[in-house]
């Protein structure tokens, strides 16, 4: 198959959408401007993407108004399998648009802390400090598998969660996607089957779909994955790899179960596979919080760490940890793709773990999002959500609206109210599926017009028995 032009490629994802209902018929699809700012596309790249709709018969243009969807993607004949990066490309569009803050608009649905709950760092002074000493390495390639007094204190910050480790254990990594996107190339090969959480991280779906990874679905529950569906899945397949949050899961906000954990460790001894322990959120929960890594010793587990949360996502740090020989690997492919990762961002939260002050912002972090995951709640409770499970802390709520089957229209209702959500279906491996509950940051649940916005549920139909999951 030949390369596709931006254009193309641009028209065979909007084509794609249409066909799994992301825009449906009668839908306005995002403006010449908002397409531009999203893909950092041309207006020429964009204005021929929707020219080829239009000439498909898919949209219809309407003067002063934008484009249209007019009728549903085409099937009949079985369509060419799609390049991996247009398989991806789904994932490539929510992430753009998550990432995309209009002025005045509440982050409703955003996946990071407020910025002002990071300012008491105060970075800038760790950052004076850092060029006072040891300014020669700044202009140097980093070692491999990281800073090494950076990575002696993961070992510290790893002993407070019952893993022991060395620091010829952890490799450093550009942020936690970072460390997902290197075991991926390391284990995964196109067709390998890996086990994902429904729903869950979906930047780690595109991942996975870009690598021609086949992804088997595990139903995420309030106290950790189904275990049930996961060993219906062990009986029919042989995954490589198990990617699941322990605590503080995205985007349900749930914890696992003591006897979860424990049983997920003996099926991935029985059946060889690998648990994939992303914990970015470690910094929001307590370190006594129970996580799979620890419970085997990463024995068959990798645990993958971040701070982009807790510090700076600017910073781009984080980290995996494994058995030596695995961790050796994944430094000789980091120095493959990428020779090291940031020296001065690695020395820059060192400096921060050195100092006292991490570990008094880290109980501010906590004890605010006690305080907003109680506010949070009371707010959905008032309201009359239902919630997905009920956490003491977590950043994130999972929660769905007696009136309405899919959370897409309540995206539609709240966009120009100025709330931004992130609806259900985008965190599922399947986002053609209607799904009615949707992510919601507890940080930014404490807004007086919420409950006003809410509580108008007249123009939103009350969901089916069947459709109550």
């Amino acid at each position: 198959m030949s390369r596709l032009t931006l254009a193309q490629q641009l028209a065979a994802s909007l084509v794609e959408q249409i066909g799994n209902g992301t825009y449906r018929v009668g839908d306005r699809l995002p403006s010449l401007r908002e397409c531009m700012r999203l893909f950092g596309h041309s207006k020429n790249t964009v204005i021929n993407a929707y020219e080829s709709l239009a000439s498909q018969g898919l949209v219809e243009a309407r003067h002063g108004q934008g484009f249209f969807v007019r009728q549903g993607a085409p099937t009949g004949s079985e369509p060419d399998e799609p390049l991996p990066y247009a398989r991806a490309m789904d994932t490539v569009w929510l992430m753009r648009q998550q990432f995309v803050r209009e002025p005045g608009q509440s982050p409703l649905g955003e996946g990071f802390p407020p910025v002002e709950w990071l300012m008491d760092l105060r970075l800038d002074k760790f950052t004076r400090q850092i060029m006072r000493t040891g300014v020669s390495t700044l202009f140097r390639y980093g070692n491999r598998l990281g800073n090494a007094s950076l990575r002696q204190h993961l070992v510290q910050k790893l002993a407070s969660y019952s893993i022991t480790v060395s620091p010829r254990q952890i490799v450093t990594t550009h942020g936690a996607n970072h460390a997902l996107d290197l075991i991926i190339r390391r284990f995964i090969a196109p067709g390998d089957t890996v086990l994902v959480e429904d729903p869950g991280y979906y930047p780690l779906f595109g991942k996975l779909q870009l690598q021609g990874a086949r992804m088997l679905a595990v139903p995420r529950l309030a106290d950790g994955p189904d275990m049930d569906a996961l060993e219906q899945h062990l009986r029919e397949h042989t995954p490589k790899l198990f990617f699941i949050q322990s605590v503080g899961h995205n985007p349900t906000g749930s914890d696992i179960s003591p006897a979860k954990a424990h049983r997920l460790v003996q099926l991935a001894q029985a059946h060889g596979f690998i648990l994939v322990d992303d914990d970015a959120l470690a910094d929001f929960k307590p370190a006594s919080a129970i996580k799979v890594s620890a419970l085997d010793q990463l024995s068959r587990s990798l645990y993958v760490g971040s701070f982009s949360k807790s510090v700076s996502a600017a910073l781009r740090v984080g980290f995996i940890a494994g058995s030596k020989d695995l961790i050796d690997e994944l430094g000789d492919l980091k120095m493959l793709l990428h020779t090291s990762s940031s020296e001065f961002c690695e020395r820059t939260v060192d400096v921060v773990l050195m100092e006292g002050h991490f570990l008094r912002h880290q109980l501010r972090l906590q004890e605010r999002l006690t305080e907003a995951t109680a506010q949070g709640l009371q707010l959905l409770d008032e309201i009359g959500a239902q919630v997905f499970c009920r956490p003491e802390q977590s950043l994130y709520l999972w929660a769905r609206f007696a009136h309405l089957n899919d959370a897409r229209e309540l995206t539609r209702q709240l966009l120009p109210k100025g709330f931004m959500i992130a609806p259900g279906h985008i965190f599922s491996p399947e986002q053609s599926r209607i799904n009615p509950w949707t992510r919601l940051n507890v940080a930014y649940l404490n807004d007086p017009r919420l409950k006003a916005v809410f509580k108008d549920a007249n123009a939103y139909q009350k969901p089916t028995v069947a459709d109550s999951r």
